[in-house]
């Protein structure tokens, strides 16, 4: 498999600084090394341009540097889109979580041209799942999973076309603990699949995993696997921008990455909200590297 990385340092979806350095710091812990050691050939396509909040206008306090965003989306979205036309798995780094508005937004304009579906896997610890009208504090971050079902600002949600990017059906949400009130409105109603942590808690990640690749896989096309760092217990990942006390350890982060890589389903990944500026010596980005291994097929024995 030719494994196409594409970094997009970007920090103006987030309410900390630092989550910019996440590409570099993954890179640095080996990424490129450790899926070789794996079999596959890996092609670095660098990092996109991205302006700093230094040279930009926060704007609209609702959608807080919502110009650049969605300009870096637009851009992301076809460069995610040329690399699965040519047959290639892109492999997205972070950067904050609003860089999903353009990675899952190419992979649906493909979709939409070819007639096909697409299933969104999404472990994090929170919904992402505000719109400006909900978010408490303005950040587009907290928005990306609303505005792939088609809701907030139209600069975001017309990314890539203008139809939704994945149906509600086709989604599925582990690892949650954080939610806010209108986040847990909008899940509610539109009948999107939610595993918390307290799920997991009950019934053990295995089954669990089952059940939202399940859900991911009816009647898809492709799966797109959005990891969150902060899914992690920030014990074993501090270095992340909103870190939540109660998440994944170590073995469960892992066996779930073991479990989609044993699915052979997964067909483009992104890993975001690594900040080494709060992390530890890199551990943060170098279980992230080890994470993405593991979707990869690392195995124990």
């Amino acid at each position: 498999m030719i494994v196409q990385v594409l970094g997009v340092p970007m920090d103006l979806g987030s309410g900390r600084r630092g989550v910019d350095m996440g590409p570099s710091a993954i890179r640095i812990a080996g990424l490129a090394d450790r899926l070789k050691e794996l079999g596959h050939k890996v092609v670095d396509g660098g990092d996109l341009v991205i302006k700093n909040m230094e040279e930009l206008k926060v704007g609209n306090e609702r959608a807080r540097y919502l110009g650049e965003i969605a300009r870096v989306s637009a851009v992301l979205a076809r460069k995610v889109e040329n690399i699965m036309e040519r047959g290639q798995f892109p492999l997205v780094l972070g950067g904050d979580h609003s860089i999903a508005v353009g990675s899952v937004s190419g992979i649906a304009a493909l979709c939409q041209r070819q007639g096909k579906k697409l299933g969104l896997l999404w472990i994090d610890a929170h919904g992402d799942i505000n719109t400006p009208e909900t978010s408490p504090s303005g950040n587009i971050h907290g928005m990306p999973l609303a505005t792939l079902l088609g809701f907030g600002v139209k600069e975001l949600t017309e990314v890539g076309g203008v139809f939704p990017k994945v149906e509600a059906e086709n989604i599925a949400l582990v690892g949650i603990r954080s939610l806010d009130s209108g986040e847990k409105s909008r899940l509610k109603e539109q009948g999107v699949q939610v595993h918390t942590m307290a799920d997991i808690d009950r019934h053990g990640v295995h089954r669990i995993m089952k059940k939202a690749l399940a859900r991911v896989t009816d009647g898809t096309d492709y799966v797109h696997v959005s990891f969150d760092l902060d899914a992690v217990d920030p014990t074993v990942a501090p270095g992340v921008g909103t870190p939540v006390k109660g998440g994944l350890d170590y073995r469960e982060a892992h066996l779930i990455m073991e479990v989609i890589a044993d699915a052979s389903v997964m067909t483009s990944l992104e890993m975001v909200e690594v900040n080494p500026i709060l992390d530890q010596g890199n551990a943060s980005a170098t279980f992230a590297v080890e994470l993405v291994q593991s979707a990869f097929g690392k195995k124990i024995l």
